[in-house]
């Protein structure tokens, strides 16, 4: 029979197992290490499109095509609607927007500026600092992009929320505009340019085809995984440990 001892020290291994897993995951691949199509500007071409209705969680959208786009870079951060604590999307109504990621391509990714900076995403922004002044650069600071990702299509929406922080993506799409009136008027646009900053700057691409270029490693998510079983079978060898007295 497995002793109190043996459950501890599942217990520990478990702990530094999720730890490692957790501080480990999300780390970015060396700008040396990406593909080609990362550090190219993004393709944003005049559209054919006509305005076309979808119907996603019981709500009638209508979407307006500014420009064909197509994005290729690293993302950096995320964030998924679907998340508890995001308000914002469920009071919207918005379930079209399935998942935001924050890339960066271009000069960023050929410099390795962001292995200099720090991500993190909220609710439809993303925000990046850095200590190192000359990360500052213009042409840095442009080259990355939120971008709130739409789709009527389950497999896409599987797709795009299957993204790590780590992965080298491709997109491709459609710019848009997009509203509904189910219960209120409801309306979000799109920037049209890699210039523009703040309020309004970050683009709204509808997808029509999305693909992992190189996957981040899988290993720390698997780690954390391992870590997390380990703690729950050290907890149940412990709980089952015969009762002591002491006296």
């Amino acid at each position: 029979m497995l002793s109190r001892r043996h459950a501890h020290t599942l217990l520990l291994a478990g702990l530094a197992g999720i730890a490692t897993g957790w501080w480990t995951q999300g780390s970015l691949p060396a700008h040396q290490r990406l593909a080609p199509a990362t550090l190219a500007e993004p393709l944003q071409t005049a559209t054919s499109s006509a305005a076309f209705t979808a119907r996603v969680g019981q709500v009638d959208y209508r979407i307006t095509p500014r420009y064909d786009y197509e994005l290729s870079g690293l993302v950096v951060s995320r964030h998924d609607s679907a998340a508890w604590w995001d308000w914002i999307h469920a009071a919207s109504n918005d379930h079209l927007n399935v998942v935001d990621l924050c890339v960066v391509w271009g000069a960023n990714a050929a410099a390795g500026a962001y292995e200099r900076m720090a991500f993190s995403s909220g609710q439809f922004v993303c925000y990046f600092s850095t200590d190192d002044d000359a990360t500052w650069r213009p042409d840095y600071v442009r080259a990355l992009s939120n971008n709130h990702l739409l789709t009527d299509s389950p497999r896409i929406a599987r797709q795009l929320r299957g993204m790590q922080v780590g992965d080298q993506i491709r997109l491709r799409g459609s710019l848009v505009e997009y509203a509904h009136n189910a219960g209120f008027a409801f309306f979000r646009g799109t920037s049209t340019s890699r210039d523009d900053t703040g309020n309004g700057a970050c683009e709204t691409i509808f997808v029509r085809e999305a693909s992992v270029l190189q996957a981040a490693p899988a290993w720390p998510r698997w780690l954390s995984r391992l870590g997390w079983a380990l703690l729950v079978v050290g907890l149940m060898l412990l709980w089952k440990q015969p009762y002591r007295a002491r006296g």
